[in-house]
């Protein structure tokens, strides 16, 4: 790992957070990568390490990042990432990228994230919560596929019993980002599939906007409610979206109010929000949809990457994507060796 950073030199970092910092690195084979190496009294801990692990090295999708390795002798915890090279959502939201996202490379990433969060839900064996879903958590390749990122906070969903009967949720001590957090998990320490939907919300909400979940003390997803609600629905969509179908942002802004509703059965599941958005994706103009796919697959339907597919690009943050809170719960008794 050293050198692949030429020792961890400051001009390989391409993030910090909680946890310690993101270098990027050419391992020895060429392959390039993203490691981040925790500091010492790092907030991220031991567990949420094993649970990466644990979790990344058997989920494999073209909308999760990929784990490649990890590092875990000499007093040094490193995880080693396909590197992601156009970082962060937030990144381009919020003006530090170059050009601005269109609509429909905003919807193409909408839809790729919430693929990621239903193969979660539903192709993951046991099935899995991720706990943490926000705008620094979902990474951009250099062909702007979304990808989820950052699985420290994440918690397997409940097993059934010997009946066959789980329960719909996990009791777990409350963990997450302010924003993004469902307001019932948050009063009842109930984790459930429909605490993603919430986040996922929040993130369309970023998308639809530009705006981050709370600035100034005012909440994204009151802001957008009070203006759809009043019929001032353009008064709050990104002026840097570029030309676009207002009966696409319409329709973009219904499934995300959804899945921003308080109550949880009120809210979508993962799979109606990919329906819908894929609804969407059909009626974007031709050209445009072929523009934003020029540099990946359509997003229609799954596509799940082998092991050795993992080994293709990493994970770029600015912020504290990166951080985790302190004592966060065990979900492995793995023992990285």
């Amino acid at each position: 790992m050293a050198l692949a950073t030429n020792n961890f030199d400051s001009s390989s970092q391409v993030g910090q957070g909680g946890y310690g910092k993101v270098f990027k690195g050419i391992l020895a084979d060429g392959n390039i990568v993203a490691i981040k190496r925790a500091q010492v009294g790092s907030m991220q801990g031991e567990k949420e390490f094993l649970t990466e692990i644990e979790l990344l090295s058997r989920l494999h999708h073209r909308n999760l990042v990929s784990l490649i390795g990890y590092c875990d002798e000499e007093g040094e915890q490193m995880l080693v990432y396909e590197f992601m090279s156009d970082g962060t959502l937030r990144d381009h939201l919020s003006g530090k990228s170059k050009e601005p996202l269109s609509f429909t490379m905003r919807l193409r990433i909408a839809l790729g994230s919430a693929k990621g969060i239903l193969y979660l839900h539903t192709e993951a064996n046991p099935p899995i919560f991720h706990r943490d879903i926000k705008a620094t958590n979902i990474l951009l390749d250099s062909g702007f596929t979304a990808k989820v990122a950052d699985f420290g906070l994440s918690r397997l969903a409940p097993i059934p019993d010997l009946e066959g009967t789980a329960p719909a949720y996990v009791s777990t001590v409350v963990k997450g980002t302010p924003g993004y957090l469902d307001p019932d998990y948050f009063l009842t320490r109930k984790l459930t599939d429909k605490s993603d939907v919430y986040s996922l919300g929040v993130v369309f909400l970023e998308l639809l906007t530009g705006m981050p979940p709370i600035v100034q003390g005012k909440n994204i997803v009151r802001e957008v409610k009070d203006a759809y609600s009043s019929g001032r629905m353009i008064s709050v969509i990104d002026k840097h979206i570029g030309s676009h179908l207002p009966e696409c942002v319409e329709k973009f802004m219904t499934p995300a109010l959804k899945c921003c509703e308080e109550e949880t059965g009120a809210r979508p599941s993962m799979a109606e929000v990919v329906r819908e958005l894929e609804d969407i994706w059909l009626l974007m103009p031709e050209p445009e949809a072929k523009l934003a796919e020029s540099s990946a697959t359509s997003p229609g339907g799954y596509a799940i990457l082998s092991s050795s597919a993992a080994t293709r690009n990493p994970h770029t943050s600015s912020d504290d994507s990166l951080g985790r809170d302190p004592g966060s719960e065990v979900i492995s008794t793995l023992t990285p060796r």
